[in-house]
This record gives structure tokens, sequence and C-alpha cells, in this order.
């Protein structure tokens, strides 16, 4: 049996994934295979990586086909699949996985799919020890990290009872890119989801179990990262609300936990587990916004998403003339746009007040070199990946449990440790200074 299958290995971001895990300092270490709908372009694929994948095996699946599906799932224990549109394609997968108790880790962006699949296979997962985790890449394991990453920055100064107030993220992305494979991904909710289930599923707390406090009115025209001098502002993220919802998600499974342990896992781990350290709070509220040089860029922003997310929803011609100038399936940034390219996120956390009305934040940051949408997401559904392979004992107990679950309850420190080392994302943290102590230096 094979450590892991990348399904869809001939897409774009599949031969990144498999580019990246065939020259991986631990390939000796684990098994992978490469599974796509056409033989030719399989071997294609191996041609233009020559030796490093000359002995990988190759299967020929047809996602379309439940046998294949069920047949694929039996070869490994861990499917990564960039298949997509995930609303069309993903379900069959997620359900075979389950069924056979393996792994599943995708790039879905797709909130209201996630939103039915923790709905029909959360249970049984955590049942089966299978972690399925949907949003492997960009969206949303950065924003999860900071948010997760602040939470023990703060407990680790201030105390394991210390719980978030507020904590908001600030992108800064250079050189990102679209394929067709993201464009058929946009298109299909435009097309085929249920307007009802898209709105469920960009709700607030949508895909989390416990019900947190609301951030308000979204979106808006202008943010700002608070306490940093000179000030950090912006404008909406057009991920935000999906990284919102991920990060929610977490903050939920932990909070449960936190609460009742021995109700969320199985005797075995609920005796060890002490999910207080993890739990960011009740008053928990996320957010994040990209960067802009002044208002006036927050504001046309603002107005052109609004007005293009409107257009192409409302007006099939626009998708028609968006069809013909966008990249089709396959197609995506070259290798020299792929180097070009990077991410910076600043995340500024801020406990509640203590028993003297005292607050403390913490300034988290993400740093990625590479274009962040294709190549740093291949690494990080990489890694994750092989968190499941290579560090399975000492995965958070979530990720021992199983279950539908986000990047940081399933992987956790693993999954950080995992990235710091892979040469081309850096995450680091500390505690900002209070007004008191800046007086004094």
């Amino acid at each position: 049996m094979l450590d892991i299958i990348i399904l869809g290995a001939t897409g774009y971001t599949g031969r990144l994934i498999t580019r990246y895990l065939a020259a991986h300092p631990q390939r000796a270490a684990f098994t992978f295979g490469l599974a796509a709908r056409s033989e030719q372009k399989l071997e294609a694929l191996k041609d233009e990586l020559g030796d490093a994948v000359r002995q990988v095996p190759t299967f020929v699946v047809d996602v379309t086909k439940p046998d294949d599906i069920d047949s694929i799932v039996q070869e490994t224990r861990i499917v990564i699949t960039t298949v997509g549109p995930y609303w069309l394609w993903g379900t069959p997968v997620v359900q075979a996985c389950v069924r056979h108790g393996r792994h599943y880790l995708d790039l879905s962006g797709e909130t209201p799919w996630a939103r039915d699949i923790i709905a029909s296979f959360d249970y049984a997962a955590s049942k089966s020890n299978t972690v399925i985790v949907p949003f492997a890449g960009l969206d949303s394991i950065p924003s999860d990290i900071v948010a997760y990453v602040a939470n023990k920055t703060l407990k680790s100064f201030a105390g394991p009872s210390t719980t978030i107030d507020m904590s908001t993220s600030a992108w800064r992305l250079k050189g990102t890119g679209i394929s067709g494979g993201t464009f058929s991904t946009i298109i299909t909710s435009l097309e085929t989801i249920p307007r009802t289930k898209l709105k469920a599923g960009l709700s607030d707390f949508a895909l989390s179990p416990v019900q947190g406090i609301p951030m308000g009115p979204r979106p808006r025209p202008f943010y700002s990262l608070p306490i940093l001098n000179p000030p950090v502002r912006g404008a909406l993220y057009f991920m935000s609300a999906v990284n919102t919802l991920i990060v929610q998600r977490s903050w939920g499974l932990f909070e449960l936990a936190a609460r009742n342990p021995t109700a969320v896992f199985p005797p075995e781990l609920s005796t060890t587990v002490h999910m207080s350290e993890s739990s960011y709070g009740p008053a928990f509220k996320y957010e994040e916004f990209m960067v802009l040089p002044s208002r006036l860029h927050a504001l046309l922003l603002w107005v052109s998403v609004i007005v293009v997310g409107y257009v192409m929803a409302l007006f099939p011609p626009a998708r028609w003339v968006a069809r013909k100038v966008m990249p089709k399936p396959g197609q995506g940034p070259t290798d020299q746009q792929l180097e070009a390219g990077s991410v910076l996120i600043t995340n500024i956390t801020t406990s509640t007040p203590d028993a003297e009305g005292r607050t403390v934040s913490a300034r988290t940051t993400f740093k990625g070199k590479g274009e962040p949408g294709y190549l740093l997401s291949s690494i990080m559904i990489s890694e994750s990946a092989l968190a499941l392979v290579l560090n399975k004992d000492s995965l958070p107990p979530f990720g021992r449990r199983g279950g539908v679950l986000t990047p940081m309850t399933a992987f956790g420190d693993v999954l950080i440790q995992r990235l710091n080392a892979c040469g081309r994302i850096s995450i680091e943290s500390a505690i900002l200074p209070t007004d008191e102590e800046k007086k004094h230096r």
C-alpha cells in the first residue's frame, strides 16, 4: 500500500505537488503514486520530471465512476485530491476515504460543500480515525496558523488561562495568479450551487460546532491593524470569508473539547487531553484584510469586488466572456512567475482584559517565498500529508481521533515545524510591548 496518492496529478497544481514530493529531503521515508484520467498525460508527466518519478506507480482514474474511486482509495493511506470543483467531484472521494479509513486532503475553498461534508461525514470519520482536511493550501492554512500561534504566544507569556478578544490579519500578496482549475471552481459556485446553500455556507460560524460572537456586517471598505505604528491599512481580501470560517471552525472544535473533552474524544485520548490550553476563549473574534497603500485604493478595490461579483453572478454573458479569456484547466503561472511571488501575513491578536483590566497583544507573521496560491499551496498540502505519514504519533488529539478537521486541529505544531523547515516559509510570533513599557525604553 502506498502512503500517498495524488488524484489529479496531471493538473496544474497536481504537477506542482508531484514535483515537490519527488524532490523532498525525506523522499526515502515515504511512497506515493500518481492518479489521473488520462494515461497519456500521466506518462507525459513522468517524462517531464524524469528519474525523480520514473518508478512512481500511476493509476488511470475517472472521478465520475464510483468503482474507480473506490479502487484507488484502497491503494493508499492518504488521498491528496486536486480534482475540483469539489462540489461536483469531491464528495464521492471523501465518502470512499471514510468508508475505507483513508485520510483525505484537498485544496478546496468551497465552504457550502464543506458544510455538507461536515454534516455527512464528520461523525463517521471521527469513529474510524479518518482525518479529512479540506482547505489545506493558501486557503486556509496561513490564517489558521497565525490565530493558533498567537494563542500559544499569549498563553506562554500571560498564563494558560489567557483568552483572546480580537485577532486581525493583514495580507500582503505579490505575484498571485489563477489557474484554470480555480477559475472553473468559481464558475461552478456561481452556476450550480443553490443560492440558499451559498448563503448558509458563508454565514458566520457556518462550519463551527459552536456558535461564537458574530463580527457584524461584512464586507466593509476600510480595515486596519490595531496597535502598530505607523498604521497598516487596507481593504477586503477576497478570500477572507472562507479563511475566517476555517479559523472559526478551529475555534469551535477547540472550544467544544475544552468544555467537555470526554464527550469529544474516546477514553484512550480524553484522559490525557488538556484542551483548555488550545482554547481561544468564548470572546474570540477574527478578521483579515489585504494591505493597500491608501484609503482610495481600498475604496476602489471594495467597489470593484462588489461590482464584478454581482455582474458575474447575475449576467451569464459575463461568465461566457470570462471563460474565453481566463486560463483553461491545466494552465497556470509560469515557473518564473511562481518564483517571483510572495506572501506576508501580519497578525495582531489581543487578549481579553484580566481582573485589573490589562490586556496583552502578540504579533505573529507568516512569510512565504514563492507564488502563494499554487507553489506555496502545493508545499502546504504536501507537508500536511507528510505529517500524517511521518509524524502520526505526534499529532494533536483531533488528528489522532479523526473527523472533518481544520489544518491546526489536525496537525497543529507538527505542521508548523514542517513548514518552518521547508525552506520557503517562516512563522514567527512575539509579545508586543505595552504603552507603559514603551515609555520606559
